[in-house]
């Protein structure tokens, strides 16, 4: 059995390494980076290395800094910091912001060390990113995979959609350079079919639609080349670049096929599934006081706010459930859950029929960890914030799954 040395970027709790090893044998992590710039306290690597253990391969350092140790691999993965691209942030930046800027640094370590293969996560937004300039981001990705040499797929995959249970939409993008099997196969088909056959690998033979089957398509679609996306720097892209990218689609030698494809809808799996049915701890359950914040948050709003000028405007906004309803799958988890506000969830708990939070095993529950994989000396805030920046990790694992099979 062939070994797949991977490399682990922006690592968070480990749900990357957790689903690929969940997956397969085959995947052997020689290398792994979690940084958080932003706080003294290094939690999620801290839990990173409780669950994969201390090693001088795991890096705690500044990617820009680290990078140059990263050693030769032949899978690349990442969930690459995704703020500047997230509906949930005002004004976002997108490639350009703090953070969206660190996929250089991925671009770097592809450019010197071209793996085989490339998996990335991000926002379901950021293939229409940014909201000026719609698909300027990611048509910059993509150029950057074709001047090294990489055929790349891309699918916004609904966790909910493929039986999970939570509605969570990310993308997920698979690259595969030129020295593989798949993408000489797949560039002898699109040399002769052409578009036709990009359709027919987007719809049912690509890595991401073998893990996700598809039972329909969209009549329109986008047929571009990245050589007409034409940039020499970030601050030269055109201000007037834009392509409208659909949720499914592919780059091949330069062009890009892209189109709204339909999942094959497997059961999901209810909220109710996932809570704890013993005895809740008090501090979950919510405050008498905090009632009438709880409910004005949640509810709908048509009301006068004034701007930093002066001026005024109405802001509405609609209701959400309040409580989550059960018999379906969960809302997108944040960062901020548990919190008073309009995106924390709240249900009414199985043994004593009150209005709670979700605790943080069952947020571990909502996106595949194994409970209490958060536990391990972290603030009980930051379990929740771990949870909320985490992928589902059993969309991973289905991907690993066919990756590893092709390498067999």
């Amino acid at each position: 059995m062939e070994e797949i040395r991977t490399v682990e970027l922006f690592a968070g709790v480990g749900g990357f390494r957790l689903g690929l090893e969940n997956a397969s044998d085959k995947y052997r992590f020689i290398w792994a980076n979690q940084w958080e710039p932003t706080m003294r306290e290094q939690y999620a690597f801290d839990c990173y290395e409780s669950h994969f253990g201390k090693s001088s391969t795991h890096v705690c350092r500044d990617i820009a800094k680290a990078k140059g140790n990263v050693p030769d691999h032949d899978l690349l993965v990442g969930g690459f910091p995704c703020q500047d691209y997230s509906i949930m942030k005002k004004n976002s930046a997108g490639i350009e912001g703090a953070k969206g800027v660190l996929w250089w640094q991925i671009d770097d370590i592809m450019r010197e060390k071209r793996p085989k293969y490339v998996l990335l996560e991000n926002v379901d937004r950021i293939i229409r990113s940014p909201a000026k300039q719609p698909g300027r981001d990611f048509s910059i990705i993509l150029r950057c995979f074709y001047e090294k040499g990489y055929a790349v797929e891309w699918r916004v995959i609904n966790a909910a959609d493929y039986g999970y249970a939570q509605r969570r939409r990310r993308t997920f993008i698979v690259a595969y350079h030129n020295q593989t099997e798949r993408f000489k196969a797949l560039a002898e088909s699109v040399c002769i079919d052409g578009l036709k056959a990009m359709h027919k690998y987007v719809v049912g033979k690509s890595i991401l639609a073998e893990a996700f089957p598809v039972v329909g398509h969209s009549r329109t679609y986008t047929d571009n080349w990245v050589d007409e996306m034409v940039y020499e720097d970030i601050p030269a892209v055109s201000a007037k670049q834009r392509v409208y990218l659909y949720n499914a689609g592919m780059m091949m030698n330069g062009r890009i096929y892209s189109v709204d494809v339909q999942p094959r809808l497997e059961k999901a799996i209810p909220l109710s599934d996932i809570l704890e049915t013993g005895l809740v701890d008090e501090r979950y359950f919510l405050r008498e006081e905090d009632m009438p914040r709880w409910i004005y948050t949640k509810g709908a709003k048509n009301e006068p706010r004034k701007r930093r000028d002066g001026s005024s405007y109405y802001f509405t906004e609609g209701t959400v459930p309040f409580p989550d309803p059960l018999d379906r799958p969960s809302r997108t988890m944040l960062t901020s859950e548990s919190q008073v506000g309009r995106a924390s969830h709240v249900v009414k708990d199985p043994l004593t029929g009150r209005l709670r939070t979700l605790t943080p095993v069952e947020c571990e529950r909502l996106n595949g960890f194994p409970d209490g994989w958060t536990d391990t000396g972290m603030p009980e805030r930051m379990r929740y914030f771990c949870m909320g920046n985490a992928l589902v990790v059993p969309i991973v694992t289905r991907i690993g799954i066919v990756l590893a099979e092709e390498n067999d």
